[in-house]
């Protein structure tokens, strides 16, 4: 297929009997012309079709008005982040906020070479789940990108922007006491990922102040999968957990239907708490009570600052306390009695 000659701007001079440094001024809304002129050259440029040459104008206006995106967690299975509602939220809501502001995501790679990004002319970085000793972000402070986080960074090189996750743990674990919790299993991911970190340490200090059992379950792989195998294994355990809390998103309604296979029924003999974005939680039976790091929410006051330079107020997060952690009878008795 052969492709018409690009239409330069000479080209349209000509058509117009003008001087190329008058097509540019009219294009661009510059210097001291006429209204008829401005006219005539936009008549001209639109006949022959003519488009500004992109790169030219990046580099006339100084920026590419391109903003990458990089997940960091699990970078050897990129391809997972698909299927979890918390970074479909996420990309929505950073796609929606950049082009609100006339720029584009970029999605960056995370399994090519460290530096493979410095090649990709980028205004800014959205870095989604940083990992300690993250080679991506000493790259990119190196080379002057800005980099906006969406947790705090270990090294504390990195702005940030989002929901307490140490104060949100503890909220969460804290519910499920008060509603009369006492042998809690928390499922997390075996991530190099900040968040899963912080949040077993979390986790482990908020046990250990109440003088409770810490018990912590890793899932190698993300997805529900190993979240279901997890269930399973602590409710055959000798003494199974009269509550559940998922740090690892997956699908709530196979939670449900898993633990009722299993011979529970919730709440009455585990309660069920969810780090997840998934509405469907709300519609299962019992509906199920889930904790959000509102991703959409993050991701616009990420973008916020890095093209406008505003950093808005810190977010809570949510938690939706529902039927699976709201006990009754015997349960909600013995709980308000300790």
């Amino acid at each position: 297929m052969e492709h018409s000659p690009r239409v330069r701007l000479v080209d349209v001079a000509v058509a117009a009997g003008v001087s190329t440094s008058t097509v540019s001024a009219a294009l661009n809304g510059t210097g001291r012309l006429s209204d008829a002129t401005r006219e005539l050259v936009r008549e001209a440029a639109l006949r022959l079709g003519y488009r500004p040459d992109p790169t030219a104008r990046l580099l006339r206006a100084g920026h590419t008005r391109l903003i990458g995106l990089a997940a960091r967690e699990y970078v050897g299975t990129p391809w997972v982040y698909a299927e979890h509602a918390y970074f479909a939220q996420l990309i929505t809501g950073a796609v929606r906020a950049a082009h609100r502001r006339g720029y584009a995501i970029v999605f960056l790679p995370t399994l090519s070479r460290n530096d493979y990004w410095l090649d990709i002319p980028l205004d800014g970085i959205y870095l989604v789940d940083p990992v300690a000793d993250d080679p991506m972000v000493g790259n990119c402070v190196a080379a002057g990108i800005p980099v906006i986080a969406n947790l705090p960074h270990a090294e504390g090189l990195l702005p940030w922007v989002g929901c307490d996750h140490d104060a949100a743990i503890r909220q969460g674990l804290t519910h499920l006491y008060d509603a009369g919790a006492r042998n809690i299993a928390v499922i997390a991911g075996e991530s190099t990922a900040q968040f899963h970190r912080a949040s077993v340490r979390t986790c482990e200090s908020w046990s250990a102040e109440r003088d409770l059992p810490s018990w912590i379950i890793r899932t190698p792989v993300p997805g529900s999968r190993d979240v279901l195998a997890a269930v399973e294994r602590v409710l055959s355990a000798p003494r199974p957990p009269d509550a559940i809390f998922t740090l690892v998103e997956a699908s709530t309604p196979l939670l449900v239907e898993t633990i009722r296979r299993l011979g529970r029924s919730i709440p009455d003999d585990l309660l069920l708490l969810c780090t997840t974005e998934d509405p469907a939680s709300a519609r299962t039976d019992p509906a199920v009570s889930t904790l959000s790091f509102r991703p959409a929410e993050t991701a616009e006051a990420a973008i916020a600052l890095l093209v406008e330079g505003h950093a808005g107020a810190p977010l809570a997060a949510e938690l939706h306390v529902r039927a699976s952690s709201t006990p009754h009878g015997p349960r909600r008795r013995a709980a308000r009695s300790r």
